[in-house]
């Protein structure tokens, strides 16, 4: 059909990249539009001088596809010109025309088709961005859209003041690499390939004016901002320095997991050494079995690997049995959990006592109030109860995790209930009581940032001898500027974690298929 002047114009305002051509016919055929139109400037310039010339020397067709339109593909058969240019000192005689806003060099599609297409690939990937372009009229197959990414130029990093840098994993244990994010923007400037103090000093000496360095305690890190960048203050991230704190306290915790146990007053009368009931079984009897022959061993002096190969097992299986001081802190408290009829034992006493004895109609009540269990648990309740054979209660064993965080919240948060069980826990252990003072001591420091009492905590760990936190003291010593720095200055490496868990999704949704230069684009140019 050939279009009158109000269709004219109004493809004008909706397609303003079309107003440099005349459009002769719009053809439409299933999912498909072709737009069939025609240069129509009066003088062309030339690319190379600038020079306009209206000298035509032929004409040929070009294909370009467009952003689609009204649920349908736009595709543009275009007639277009080679021109002579006519300066005298040009080097380049013949030239092709093109249309502002919708062609360019050796381009088959129009420059909003491949901005959009560009845009869809950096937010999707591949696969998901396939299936988002048919939504778009605009149908790419992965291959495309990922190979757009990879053209795309990554910026060079401007002036930088204060970067933060850790590692991300591309496979996990294997292969890992490098993130370095602008501290004063929140934006990521740079991955490299690896994790070596060797490469983060070669990038850094070529970023001069570095003033302050965000890092992990990591050793490769901070040996590698010492050569690249010494005239930066290094910052450890307060939050690695908490994470190695709970840790810590979690290993003494285990360590003295009988004061865990919460005092009742049958265990006062009955029997006052009542405590967690020891866990048997061949799992359990193989975990104390190893556990005294890698610390046999040990005490006969032989190191590492000389375990591993006596006893055929994994090193990092052979380091968590000498850390642990007994057996039990390895075996899992799964004797102590309490089953799913345990709230509901009152009751079934109460009701046994009142007369109540049918097994169906009890449990039909149990159901009620939100019991999932099987009819015969209840019934075999019932029966020991008839019996007389209902053990004793069992006193209530708090975990270490739980415990843990008592002791690490900040004492506005913590649960009233919670504050009194952690006072009845550190009243039976000493040792529970000093590690709660010396942690909560510790997270004072770092949420406040007063580094510069750092030195008189640490000298109160060295004299409450609890070895778990003297080797996190000494540890603090080791990189002692940079952890100070951690406690005093506002900087840290939040956004930078924030980053490492965002390349993480950009991992997951390309499947894991993703080449580092490919990752590397969609964590500098993605929003």
């Amino acid at each position: 059909m050939i279009l009158k002047d109000g269709a004219v114009e109004l493809l004008n305002v909706l397609f303003p990249h079309l107003a440099g051509v005349h459009v002769e016919r719009v053809v439409g055929s299933g999912r498909v539009v072709r737009l069939e139109a025609t240069t129509r400037a009066p003088a062309v310039a030339c690319p190379v001088c600038g020079h306009p010339s209206s000298r035509v020397h032929s004409h040929y067709e070009r294909w370009l596809a467009d952003r689609g339109v009204g649920g349908r593909e736009v595709s543009i058969r275009l007639r277009v010109r080679r021109f002579f240019c006519i300066a005298p000192n040009c080097p380049r005689r013949i030239f092709a025309e093109q249309v502002a806003g919708l062609t360019e060099r050796y381009r088959r599609c129009s420059p909003g088709l491949r901005a959009m297409l560009t845009e869809v690939g950096l937010a999707l990937g591949g696969r998901a961005g396939e299936l988002m372009t048919r939504r778009l009229d605009a149908a790419r197959s992965p291959r495309t859209l990922l190979r757009l990414l990879r053209a795309l130029p990554v910026p060079a990093p401007g002036a930088l003041r204060v970067v933060g840098v850790d590692e991300f994993a591309v496979r996990r244990g294997h292969t890992y690499c490098t993130v370095l994010v602008d501290m004063d923007t929140r934006r990521p400037v740079d991955v490299l390939a690896d994790r070596t103090s060797t490469t983060l000093a070669a990038w850094l000496e070529k970023h001069p004016g570095l003033e302050v360095i965000c890092r992990d305690r990591a050793g490769p890190y901070a040996e590698g901002a010492s050569s690249g960048a010494p005239q930066a203050r290094q910052v450890a991230d307060r939050w690695h320095l908490l994470h190695n704190l709970v840790e810590v306290v979690e290993r003494i915790l285990k360590r003295n997991r009988a004061a865990l146990v919460e005092a009742t007053p049958e265990m006062d009368t009955c029997d006052p050494e009542i405590g967690p009931t020891p866990i048997e079984g061949a799992l359990a009897e193989r975990t104390r079995q190893r556990h005294h022959d890698v610390h046999a061993l040990a005490e006969r002096g032989l190191n590492l690997t000389s375990i591993c190969r006596a006893l055929k097992l994994d090193p990092k299986t052979v380091n968590r049995y000498l850390r642990a001081t007994s057996p039990e802190e390895l075996i899992a408290p799964a004797a102590q959990r309490a089953t799913s009829l345990e709230r509901f034992k009152v009751y079934l006493a109460d009701r046994f006592a009142d007369g109540c004895t049918n097994a169906a109609r009890l449990w039909a009540e149990l159901q009620a109030q939100g019991y999932r269990g099987h009819r015969r648990t209840v019934r075999r309740y019932l029966n020991r109860l008839a019996n007389g054979t209902v053990e004793r209660r069992r006193p209530e064993e708090f975990t270490a995790r739980e415990v843990r965080q008592w002791i690490l919240r900040r004492p506005d948060r913590l649960d009233p209930d919670d504050r009194d069980r952690l006072q009845s826990i550190c009243a039976r252990s000493p040792i529970v009581a000093a590690t709660t003072e010396l942690a909560q001591g510790f997270a004072r420091l770092l949420r406040e940032r007063r580094g510069q009492q750092l030195g008189a905590w640490v000298q109160a760990v060295e004299a409450a001898e609890i070895p778990e936190l003297r080797a996190f003291a000494a540890g603090l010593r080791k990189d002692w500027d940079a952890v100070q720095a951690g406690l005093t200055l506002p900087w840290s490496s939040g956004a930078v974690e924030g980053h490492v868990n965002r390349i993480k999704m950009l991992k997951r949704q390309m499947y894991g298929r993703a080449n580092v230069d490919l990752l590397r684009s969609r964590v500098l140019l993605g929003r």
